[in-house]
């Protein structure tokens, strides 16, 4: 579980240098997390020790919810101020998400399909 956590570690360390270093709006963990899901897309199959770390935070994944309730609780009178930029914030993303997701979606089966016909 060690190894697999270093790897973890060391993309999201990557992923900080990389963003650093370019000056992207992008969070560090956020690169880091993409250049993951390219190594393990290129090396198949999945190694067992990341598999397992993997499992294991997955299962402890509400814990990490703590720090944004601390957060609400001790940013009440600013949430209370700006409700109405954080709402319009809130369902716009919302919105946004879903219609990606839907033509990633549709984009991924029609890929399929295609791959079946030809296949």
């Amino acid at each position: 579980m060690i190894g697999g956590l270093a790897v973890l570690l060391i993309f999201q360390l990557v992923g900080e240098v990389a963003v650093q270093l370019s000056g992207l709006p992008i969070p560090g963990p956020v690169v880091g997390m993409m250049l993951l899901f390219v190594a393990l897309r290129w090396r198949e199959p999945l190694p067992d020790s990341l598999r397992a770390t993997a499992e294991t935070l997955l299962s402890h994944l509400s814990l990490l919810f703590v720090p944004a309730g601390v957060g609400i609780i001790q940013h009440g009178a600013r949430l209370a101020e700006e409700w109405l930029a954080l709402t319009i914030a809130l369902v716009l993303s919302t919105l946004i998400t879903v219609a990606v997701t839907a033509l990633v979606m549709r984009a991924l089966i029609h890929r399929r399909d295609g791959e079946q016909r030809s296949g």
